[in-house]
């Protein structure tokens, strides 16, 4: 089974980038829903093209779908309220079954949470379960990827813990002890690939877990030691870490953990089921193997540039 024209739902992100790219290197034809068109990242991508398109629209969504061989529905948000997650996580999957079976695209990969459950304590677990839900009653040929964290070397995630780091004497954590299995978003991306190449991971639901289990704390270490700006990383307990969330749902910009994300850490981000090698055909990367080559040549390049620069004037 062999889709050429893929429509990504929420692929302008961080995993959506890593995607589209390994898409196109397979041949494929990409449309890429996006509120913005202004991504350099796609305008290297020769069979990519973004379109913007309210995707909440059933209408534009199902005329966005039409004339693709499969759909990836791939939109999460970390932060919001109960009702913003449920749009984002468990009506828009509605949506998206109800615009392909509208327009005949039986072909849908599905990227969920590892963790996604109806009894999880956090809202963004909960509706990731019931957006699942969605896409296996659907009656389509749907296939559905659950994550870990997933790291890479533009991710949020470990870079986040990197500049903190270099910006703070020490770091107080949310949620230190919960364990997680971090995958790279290269095997990510790959594994939707295989997706659609492979015809036996039809109605199949993957854990995509990687080789190595951290603690929260210890990724946050790992983080600073490789970016060359290590500091003491201790654990809050949930009270502490609760208000500390408060607070920083509160500042201005960007939100780096809100009480819902602590709530998401009373549950380990692990799987019990092995990764699934035999469906996909590869076995993931380990972390260890990667980060701190990529973390430790970001303050590098970042000393690379401000000299160029300085050369310049």
């Amino acid at each position: 089974m062999t889709a050429r024209k893929i429509c990504l739902i929420g692929g302008s992100g961080f995993i959506g980038r890593h995607l589209a790219a390994q898409l196109v290197s397979r041949g494929y034809r990409v449309t890429v829903a996006s509120r913005r068109l202004d991504l350099p990242e796609f305008r290297v991508l020769p069979s990519a093209e973004l379109v913007r398109a309210d995707i909440h629209d059933p209408e534009r969504l199902a005329s966005l779908v039409a004339g693709h061989d499969a759909a990836i529905s791939m939109v999460g948000i970390l932060h919001g309220s109960r009702a913003q997650f449920e749009k984002a996580h468990a009506e828009l999957p509605q949506k998206i079954v109800a615009a392909c079976a509208r327009q005949g695209v039986r072909r849908l990969v599905h990227i969920s949470a590892l963790g996604a459950a109806q009894d999880a304590p956090s809202d963004y677990q909960q509706t990731k379960a019931l957006g699942e839900l969605a896409v296996e009653r659907a009656g389509l040929d749907w296939s559905i990827l659950r994550p870990s964290v997933v790291f890479g070397r533009d991710d949020a995630f470990l870079n986040m813990f990197a500049g903190l780091q270099k910006l703070l004497p020490a770091l107080p954590l949310a949620g230190a002890d919960c364990r997680m299995a971090p995958i790279w978003v290269d095997d990510v991306a790959r594994a939707v690939c295989e997706c659609l190449a492979r015809r036996k991971t039809v109605g199949k639901r993957m854990d995509l877990a990687g080789p190595e289990t951290y603690t929260l704390a210890e990724l946050a270490r790992l983080a600073g030691r490789a970016s060359g700006h290590s500091r003491p990383v201790f654990g809050l307990p949930d009270s502490l870490a609760m208000l500390q969330a408060a607070l920083m749902e509160s500042l201005p910009g960007p939100t780096l953990m809100s009480r819902d994300n602590v709530r998401s850490l009373r549950w380990d981000n692990v799987s019990d089921q092995p990764f699934p090698s035999g469906l996909l055909g590869f076995a993931p990367a380990a972390l260890s193997a990667l980060a701190p080559d990529w973390l430790a040549g970001r303050d590098r390049n970042a000393a690379a540039s401000r000299h160029r620069a300085k050369a310049a004037r």
